[in-house]
């Protein structure tokens, strides 16, 4: 080290140890719990205890995009699928659709249905894996809870064990229709560019109509017990209404000719938060209208609507933050295109006031009532006389050249973008996925949720579960929201001497 650098260094290294002297109190939450990925919340109290500023953090880096570059275009559903191994199949679909557009060829009428009822089967199960595994302890068992009680075993402990039997029973049902059709449920092989690589049998179709009539039941079963517990508490409903919770942004989701709620095909349609639609738009179209912003503090990019421009961490009329997922797939809708979920759909929206629901936390509710849509889906789509055609893809003959696919992921929008060369070889690929779509608002949640709830240096384990609960509602997969941008990465290094005190920090932006 020349003596230039050497004077540098002790500059900094003054000038960090005199700022980490004065730092206010400071407090982690790390690991956060109950989601897919890896995450941390850093809370800065001032000097009388209120929260001064509240960041959620997502230190991990993966890079889905650049590996996937060289590879043949058509093994994308087989590569991404490894992305997460809670939510495989969204990606998975999401891909195939990708590869539709990119070899331009139109999926045989069996072929598309097949994805959807496979897709309506991951919802329903997925969905139910959120309600009792990850975010529903935090009502069923309590906020309030030990730690240790807050989680399936917990669940099974409050709602009795047949009831807990039910629900693993039912998933491991669901599941099994990704098994019939992809081989297996945690990385299926099921998508192909013009259809799909299997059929369905019509001697299966009992089995399958038996378990799509049994899903109604689950799936409704499933809403009484959230009226039953959360609903008619009038604590949880007061603490769903709360300010802490509350976010006046935009909404984001996919919706059919009529405006109703669809995960697997139509066009992604935003509402402000007074539910005026602000644009409508295809897959192909989206770098028109989403857009990416990178902050120095997380691998996650945050979403805005870029026609309005980045206009930071504000909500209101004017916002270019929006949400995405069960909440906001029912702001953005004019219904549900099944008779239950309509019925449910109507109940939420009377109950909370009318559109649209701005309670972050009503997104618990929200999904509910997709489990009941995805479950009717299910049944129309076993029902189908096509579904047992044994026509399930058309064969593509166009070379490829650039291709996107959306679908809606169990947590919100999902969009997959390809790029070619001539030999079909991926050159470009990027990924805007549920969670990065939702990042700015998670990140507004949980600032607002540590704000209102920590006062006065006064923090329980409780009150740090609350803030928790900020995110938890989105359902969040940090694996899948943290990709690369061109350029390189936001990086901060922090160094520490033997006494914990910060003598140098060096920063990418």
């Amino acid at each position: 080290m020349n003596d230039e650098t050497q004077k540098a260094w002790n500059t900094g290294a003054a000038k960090a140890n005199a700022a980490y002297q004065g730092t206010r109190r400071n407090i982690l939450i790390n690991p956060i719990t109950r989601l897919e990925g890896h995450g941390k919340i850093d809370i800065f109290l001032d000097d009388k205890g209120d929260v001064e500023r509240a960041y959620l953090q997502v230190p991990e880096l993966r890079g889905f995009e650049v590996f996937s570059i060289g590879r043949p275009a058509e093994d994308m559903p087989q590569i991404t699928s490894r992305i997460c191994g809670v939510c495989p199949t969204a990606h998975h679909m999401a891909a195939t659709k990708a590869l539709d557009d990119l070899y331009q060829v139109e999926p045989t009428p069996a072929g598309r249905k097949i994805r959807e009822l496979v897709y309506s089967a991951f919802t329903l199960e997925d969905h139910a894996l959120h309600f009792f595994v990850l975010g529903g302890p935090d009502f069923i068992v309590g906020p309030d809870a030990p730690p240790g009680e807050r989680n399936i075993v917990g669940v099974i402990q409050k709602v009795g064990l047949e009831a807990g039997k039910k629900v693993i029973s039912m998933r491991r049902r669901i599941r099994e229709i990704t098994s019939y059709f992809g081989g297996k449920v945690v990385h299926p092989v099921l998508g192909l560019p013009g259809g799909v690589s299997k059929a369905l049998k019509p001697e299966d179709l009992p089995k399958f109509r038996e378990l799509a009539r049994d899903g109604i039941e689950f799936a409704e079963w499933t809403l009484s017990i959230f009226r039953q517990i959360v609903l008619a508490n009038p604590d949880y409903v007061k603490m769903i209404l709360s300010d802490a919770y509350t976010h006046k942004t935009c909404y984001m989701g996919q919706v059919d000719e009529q405006n109703r709620v669809n995960f697997y095909d139509g066009k992604l349609r935003v509402v402000d938060c007074d539910g005026r639609e602000v644009c409508k738009f295809a897959a192909q179209e989206y770098r028109d209208y989403v857009a990416e912003h990178v902050e120095p503090w997380s691998y996650m990019k945050f979403t805005f609507l870029k026609p309005r421009g980045w206009k930071g961490f504000v909500e209101g009329p004017d916002s270019s933050i929006y949400a995405v997922g069960p909440l906001a797939r029912l702001n953005a809708a004019d219904g549900m295109a099944t008779p239950k979920a309509q019925a449910a759909y109507e109940e939420f929206f009377k109950t909370l006031g009318g559109k649209p629901v701005h309670h972050t936390l009503a997104t618990h509710w929200a999904r509910v009532i997709e489990m009941v849509y995805a479950a009717e889906r299910l049944e129309e789509l076993i029902n189908d006389p096509d579904i047992t055609n044994p026509d399930v893809r058309r064969i593509p003959t166009c070379i490829p050249k650039v291709g996107m696919g959306v679908v809606e992921a169990p947590r919100g929008t999902l969009f997959h973008h390809y790029e070619t060369d001539e030999k079909g070889l991926i050159r470009m690929a990027n990924m805007v996925v549920a969670t990065g779509n939702n990042a700015s608002r998670i990140a507004m949640s949980v600032e607002r949720a540590a704000k209102s709830l920590i006062k006065g240096g006064h923090v329980t384990e409780g009150l740090l579960n609350r803030v928790e609960m900020a995110f938890r509602a989105y359902d969040p997969c940090l694996g899948c929201a943290t990709h690369t941008l061109p350029g390189h990465m936001p990086l901060i290094a922090s160094i520490y001497n033997t006494q914990r005190q910060l003598v140098h920090r060096l920063e990418q932006d």
